[in-house]
C-alpha cells in the first residue's frame, strides 16, 4: 500500500464508530500484528487506539520505518516498553484532551463536601428537614500534586470560585528562585493561577496549608504511592483528598485507614491502585469517600474529541510540523 499520504497503522481492539473517521487518509485498522501483515514494513506511524502493551510492542517491532505513535490516552504507565523509549520515535499522547471535564469533576467534588451533599441526600431520603452549617470554598486553599494540563483546568476554575491556589511541580517554573535555596515554598511569578509552587521535597509543607488536595499527576516511579501515610498525618483532619490522576499515585490502603480513623475528612476519587474495585473492598463501605468509577472525563464526545486530536496531529505530521505533547519516554510523560 503506497501514498504520498504518511501510512498509519491503527491498534484498536475495539470497533469504534470514531474508526470511520480515519477514512480520508492511508491506514490499516488492526487488533493484532497478524493484521498488519504486508502493510508493518511501509508505516510510517501507529495510532494506538485501544489494545493491550504487549500488541502494540508487537507491532512496533514489525515497523522498521515508523517514525510516530500517538495513544489516544493521557496516561502512559500501562503502554511504555524498553524498545520503544530506547528509540528515537516520537511519542504522543491524548494529554489536554480531557482535561477540561477532569478539573470540573474536581471542583465538583470540593463543592460536594463543602456543602455536605451527603448529608442532605441522606435526609432527603429518611424525609428529615435538618438545617445544618455549609462551607463556603472562596478563601479556602486547594493544592494540586502534578501541574500540567489537568492541574491547570482545576487552578482555573478554584480560581474562579475565589479559592486560593498551591501547585506542586516536579521543575517549578521559579525554582531558580533565590528562595529556593533557603527550602521555603517559591512564590509564582510565571502563572498567574497559582498564588505558590512547590517543589516535591516541600510537598509536606504544602499538604499543612490545604483544604483541598487534588492529585494530577501522571504515574511513574517516582510518583507511585507519592501520597501515603505520611502525606496523611501532614494533611490538615478537616482536608479533602481529590484523585483525579492516576490511581497507584495514592497509597489506597493508606488512604483508607486514614479515612476510617478520621485522620483527614473525606476523598473524591475518579481512578484506583485496582479497577474496577473489588467487591468487599473497604472502601466501598466508607461513607466519607465519593466514588467514581473512571468516567469523570468519559463525556458524550471524549472518543471523538480523541480522534479530533489524533487528524490534527497527523496533519501536523503529514506537513512536518511540530507535534503537541511530545512525551519525555525517560520521565513517562
Amino acid at each position: 500500500m503506497m501514498s504520498a499520504q504518511p501510512l498509519v497503522l491503527v491498534l484498536s481492539a475495539d470497533n469504534d464508530p470514531q474508526l470511520a473517521m480515519l477514512s480520508a487518509i492511508p491506514h490499516v485498522i488492526g487488533a493484532t500484528i497478524a493484521d498488519f501483515d504486508g502493510d508493518a514494513a511501509n508505516a510510517d506511524a501507529i495510532l494506538h487506539w485501544s489494545g493491550s502493551r504487549d500488541a502494540l510492542r508487537q507491532v512496533f517491532l514489525a515497523c522498521p520505518r515508523v517514525r510516530w505513535i500517538h495513544s489516544r490516552n493521557a496516561g502512559l504507565d500501562n503502554l511504555l516498553f524498553p524498545e520503544l523509549v530506547a528509540s528515537p520515535v516520537r511519542l504522543t499522547n491524548g494529554s489536554g484532551v480531557f482535561s477540561q471535564s477532569l478539573g470540573e469533576f474536581a471542583l465538583a467534588a470540593i463543592l460536594y463536601f463543602a456543602k455536605d451533599f451527603p448529608r442532605m441526600l441522606r435526609n432527603q431520603k429518611s424525609q428529615r428537614w435538618e438545617r445544618f452549617d455549609v462551607d463556603e470554598i472562596a478563601g479556602q486553599t486547594v493544592g494540586i500534586i502534578g501541574y500540567g494540563d489537568i492541574g491547570r483546568a482545576v487552578a482555573i476554575r478554584a480560581r474562579d470560585m475565589g479559592m486560593k491556589v498551591l501547585a506542586l511541580k516536579r521543575h517549578p517554573p521559579t525554582q531558580s528562585d533565590a528562595l529556593a535555596s533557603k527550602g521555603d515554598p517559591l512564590h509564582s511569578k510565571t502563572d498567574p493561577l497559582v498564588d505558590r509552587f512547590y517543589a516535591p521535597p516541600q510537598i509536606h509543607q504544602m499538604l499543612a496549608a490545604c483544604d483541598y488536595v487534588v492529585v494530577a499527576a501522571p504515574l511513574t516511579s517516582e510518583t507511585r504511592h507519592m501520597i501515603s501515610g505520611a502525606e496523611f498525618a501532614a494533611m490538615k483532619r478537616s482536608s479533602i483528598l481529590i484523585n483525579v490522576g492516576r490511581g497507584p499515585v495514592v497509597d489506597q490502603a493508606a488512604l483508607v485507614r486514614a479515612l476510617a480513623a478520621g485522620q483527614i475528612r473525606g476523598a473524591g476519587l475518579d481512578v484506583f491502585e485496582h479497577e474496577p474495585i473489588p467487591p468487599g473492598d473497604p472502601i466501598w463501605s466508607l461513607e466519607n469517600v465519593l466514588i467514581s468509577p473512571h468516567t469523570a472525563d468519559r463525556t458524550s464526545t471524549w472518543l471523538d474529541d480523541a480522534m479530533n486530536f489524533f487528524l490534527e496531529q497527523y496533519e501536523r505530521f503529514s506537513k512536518g510540523e511540530p507535534l503537541k505533547n511530545v512525551v519525555n519516554k525517560q520521565l513517562g510523560y
